[in-house]
């Protein structure tokens, strides 16, 4: 009966050696990982911080990193690689150069115009609105109709 658990202690030692190293991240990897976008259609998180388990985009884009690594190649010429197979899409980030720039700068441009917009408004609203002009009978004849009201409450 002894034989049972020592049966059982060697199946979950197997199962747990059978994690291959891609699955370990280096900071290395993490570093350039974190310039490119995870483009597996689900999350909207970078190579390098992808929390999917098993990611088909995510752990093919580091393996690959690593191995771009390994060949000595720079941050820089990695990024250029991943981009020139994938497109601009790949960057985590656009350029901020050329059209990408326009990505960079209408935020501030929309806050500025809703900015101005909202004071033009507040300003608008806070004008008083001009009375129209009241014709002097009709507005004697209501004054008398008060007049006559109120003296009947006075009896």
């Amino acid at each position: 009966m002894q034989w049972r658990p020592s049966l059982l202690l060697v199946a979950v030692a197997a199962l747990s050696v059978a994690q291959d190293g891609s699955m370990i991240m280096t900071p290395a990897v993490q570093r350039v990982g974190m310039k490119l976008a995870c483009l597996c259609g689900t999350c909207k998180n970078t190579v390098g911080d992808c929390p999917m388990l098993m990611c088909h985009y995510s752990m093919p884009a580091r393996e690959k990193i690593a191995k771009l690594q390994e060949a000595s190649m720079s941050d820089a010429q990695i990024i250029q690689t991943v981009v020139k197979e994938q497109g601009i899409q790949a960057l985590a980030s656009p350029p901020t150069q050329g059209f990408s720039l326009l990505a960079w700068v209408m935020p501030f441009v929309a806050i500025a115009l809703g900015l101005l917009f909202l004071s033009w408004y507040v300003k608008r609203q806070r004008r008083p609105a001009s009375a129209p002009e009241l014709d002097p009978v009709l507005l004697e004849r209501y004054r008398s109709q008060i007049e006559k009201d109120t003296a009947k409450l006075d009896q």
